[in-house]
């Protein structure tokens, strides 16, 4: 028996594969992983199938094709105000995952720290361990009762910057907390910026699902901080698709040329004919623009059907996740409630705590649980009913 020295000895089945598994073995409600229980509009199935009739079907550019880059490039320019050249800044890549590990792989060193803000979404780490990297950790103000929810601390983040910081990994809309970014925060940033030539990673997978008229913020607003961003998104959330695996990463060409060095040797280029269908969909801009009110309806739905039940709903500005306080059904770990929810109520979630360095450290357990409201009204109506009666 050869016996393998594992690059990721501590990684395992993550937390949503677990949780989905055991809906599925409970047949359980599953509001835990973060995928629609619904169709994608039809008019953009018809687009890819009409892609798949009459083509292209044939690999596709590296860097994707044309039409899906121009797409991009004005979707970029009028949602987050910066412009990139469409034929050496933007690139296709296979979801928001690839980008991810692509951009780390390309820009983190051996001994190079990259600093990650918890509760962070969990692929962050092992990548940059794959790279050779060092994570930093720098945790948000967990929800009190001044402020229902998680709260950028920059004073951790300055905490951890220092010489050897390659990196800083940010994602707003925030997942799992359902924050945005603040004008606040992009001031700070750019002081940070200003101490230490650090790169960021500005994973914006939500971006287009944004609540009550709050203005969305991005570090690419801020031109100094463009001019060091990799900003990344994927077409998963924005198009109910999360199948397709079809996102993107922008930066300046000096980046994106270390990053495409990556990408053409992970997947060299992306589903032709449902690049071509996104493209022909979104010539139509307005499809995107409903989506928060879509999202915000199915959100208020889940706090409304909440409200004097066991599970009390936090602050939530963005994503399609409603973080819930438990505390009032018992002090007992995070990933235990869910567990025990989804057999004796039937209704799946996820745990905070799982976004977290160590799960089971006190630090990590906020009594908090993760819903996805990503589903259809009947789905949610049924969920209510059964999580009311905890």
């Amino acid at each position: 028996m050869i016996k393998i020295d594992s690059k990721l000895p501590l990684v395992g089945d993550t937390i949503f594969s677990e949780m989905s598994q055991l809906a599925r073995a409970t047949e359980a409600i599953n509001l835990g992983q973060g995928f629609p229980d619904f169709q994608p509009d039809s008019d953009l199935l018809e687009a890819v199938c009409n892609a798949i009739r009459h083509g292209p079907n044939q690999y596709a550019p590296m860097e994707g094709i044309q039409t899906l880059r121009e797409v991009i490039h004005n979707k970029v320019l009028a949602h987050q105000q910066c412009e990139y050249d469409t034929n050496t800044e933007i690139t296709v890549t296979s979801g928001a995952t690839e980008a991810v590990t692509a951009t780390i792989l390309a820009l983190v060193r051996p001994g190079d720290e990259v600093i990650v803000i918890d509760p962070a979404y969990d692929m962050y780490a092992p990548v940059v361990q794959l790279a050779g990297g060092i994570v930093r950790r720098a945790a948000m103000l967990p929800p009190s009762e001044e402020h229902l929810g998680f709260t950028l601390d920059w004073n951790a983040v300055a905490t951890e910057l220092n010489p050897s910081t390659r990196l800083l990994i940010l994602n707003f809309p925030h997942n799992p907390g359902g924050g945005v970014l603040t004008t606040e925060d992009l001031d700070a940033l750019e002081d940070l910026a200003q101490k230490y030539p650090f790169l960021l990673l500005s994973d914006e997978a939500y971006e287009h699902i944004v609540f009550d008229n709050r203005p969305y913020l991005s570090p690419v607003n801020r031109p100094s901080l463009a001019a060091r961003c990799v900003l990344i998104s994927s077409f998963a959330k924005t198009l109910h698709a999360t199948g397709w695996k079809v996102g993107y990463c922008c930066a300046p060409v000096e980046i994106s040329r270390e990053i495409r060095k990556v990408h053409q040797f992970a997947v060299y280029s992306v589903n032709t004919a449902v690049q071509a269908g996104i493209a022909a969909y979104l010539q139509d801009s307005s499809v995107i623009a409903q989506l928060s009110a879509f999202y915000q309806r199915k959100r208020d739905r889940l706090i409304a059907g909440l409200q004097g039940s066991k599970l009390r709903p936090l602050l939530c500005e963005g994503t399609f996740f409603l973080l819930v306080d438990t505390i009032a059904v018992g002090n007992i770990s995070e990933k235990a409630l869910a567990i025990r929810l989804t057999k004796e109520a039937g209704v799946a979630s996820i745990p905070v705590s799982a976004f977290y360095q160590n799960p089971n450290a006190s630090q990590a357990n906020h009594h908090l649980l993760r819903l996805c409201f990503a589903k259809q009204d009947s789905t949610l109506d049924f969920a209510i009913e059964r999580l009311a009666r905890i």
